[in-house]
Parts: C-alpha cells; structure tokens; sequence
C-alpha cells in the first residue's frame, strides 16, 4: 500500500465520535522512534518523577504509531517499539505532537444489554479508571511486522478478566474513535452471560491472577458520563452503544 498521510488528522470523522472502519493495517519499523529520540532526555527526567510518585510502575515496551492515515475506511500506520517512560513523556504534553498512541477496545457485552468494564488499581498508570480490559500494543502482540489487534484484545481481556473472547459472539465489523492524537479501534464481544454473571467470573479471576492491574469490575447501563469515573475514550463509546448503535 502507497501511504500518503496527512497530519493533524484532516479529513477525518470529528474528535469524539464513534466510526465504522473496513480494517486496519499497522506496520511496525525497526529503530527508535524520531520522538524517542529527540526528547530522551526530558523522557528520562520525567520517568525518574512518575516512578518517585508510583514505585509500581514498569519501563515495558510498547508500540506507538509514527504516523496514521484513513484511507478508504482502512487505518494504516507506521510505528515503532518504545519504552512505556517514553509514552507516559508523551501523554503529558499538552499539544502531544510527535506520535499518536493507537490501541484496541473490545467491547464486552451482556446478554441483559450492558457493557463490562473494569476498574484499574491503584498502584497502576491510570489509578482508579474505568475502561474496557485493554492494553497497548506490545512485542508479543507483532506478527510478520504488523500489529495484530485480535491477539492484543484476547491476550488482555484474558490476563485482566480471565474471560476468554473465542467463547463470545465477535462484531462483524471494527469501529474507530480519536481525540488528542489517541485512536481507538473498537470490535463489540457479545457474551451469553449476564452483567451480573461477567463480574463475579471477572472478580474470582482477581483472587488467582498473575496480573494484579485491576480492582474490580462494573456494569454500564447508560451514556451518562458521570456513572463512573471514566476514561475519556470510553465516553464516544459510550454515547455511541447506548445511543446511535441502539437507535439504529
């Protein structure tokens, strides 16, 4: 594919709204990322705060996009490995130029019309959060150099939920929201279980867990912004399922 991608998103569906999207096609280059390097040192003063602040915190590796385009409803990209102080640099400016922080959302839903998300912990990067069980694209989640947005969703629901996605009904299709140069690619997962149901397997998942990320799981019932303390790309999602989808 012949890229020509254009910056600041122009040409793009709005900030905050939830889009269809044919597909998605994410290289991944080897080097360092141009951000990486131009702000190692502001990088490696600003981590030696967070990791002060939060002593919980790892320098992992994960996949940040270079550049991004939309192109006949595909989203192709260009990115590279870099360490997770690098993206919580980032995250921190305001105008957050240089890279664009793409990751997956599976949309876990409830036989009684709810969705099931969870809440994060304490000692973790976005403490107290409610948000689907997910996770940036790392390594592990890289096939023949492209990112493999299927195996990263089933990989953290199931390290995070212990519910496993092949025992749910996949969406046809995938959909995308942004803001702030953070792109979110959505596919829903329908489970034949009750809201009620999905949190008590989630919370006896939490007693056995390697991963001890989350403290807790809730049910959403609504758009209201207010219910929980969301994070602010689960609020498009929201205002999307429980309004346009259901009105469709």
């Amino acid at each position: 594919m012949n890229l020509h991608f254009s910056e600041d998103f122009v040409g793009w569906p709005p900030e905050q709204t939830v889009f269809p999207i044919t597909g998605v096609d994410l290289r991944v280059l080897s080097g360092d990322h141009p951000f990486d390097i131009a702000e190692r040192e502001a990088i490696n003063e600003n981590w030696d705060k967070e990791i002060a602040a939060n002593p919980a915190l790892f320098d992992g590796r994960m996949v940040f996009q270079k550049r991004l385009a939309l192109i006949d409803g595909t989203l192709a990209g260009e990115g590279h490995v870099i360490p997770f102080s690098t993206f919580m640099w980032w995250r921190r400016q305001s105008n957050r130029q240089g890279g664009i922080h793409l990751f997956a959302y599976p949309v876990l839903e409830t036989s009684d019309g709810a969705l099931v998300a969870i809440r994060m912990g304490s000692h973790t990067a976005n403490p107290g959060q409610v948000y689907f069980a997910a996770g940036s694209l790392e390594p592990e989640d890289i096939s023949s150099g492209r990112c493999d947005l299927e195996g990263n969703m089933r990989r953290e629901v199931m390290e995070e939920t212990g519910l496993d996605l092949d025992e749910a009904e996949a969406g046809a299709r995938y959909y995308a929201s942004h803001v702030r140069r953070t792109v979110t690619v959505l596919r829903l997962f329908r489970f034949d279980l009750t809201a009620d149901q999905m949190i008590e397997k989630i919370h006896a998942h939490m007693l056995v867990a390697d991963d001890k990320e989350i403290a807790g799981a809730v049910a959403i019932h609504s758009a209201d912004p207010k219910a929980h303390p969301y994070n602010i790309a689960m609020l498009p999602v929201i205002d999307w399922y429980f309004g346009e989808k259901r009105g469709a």
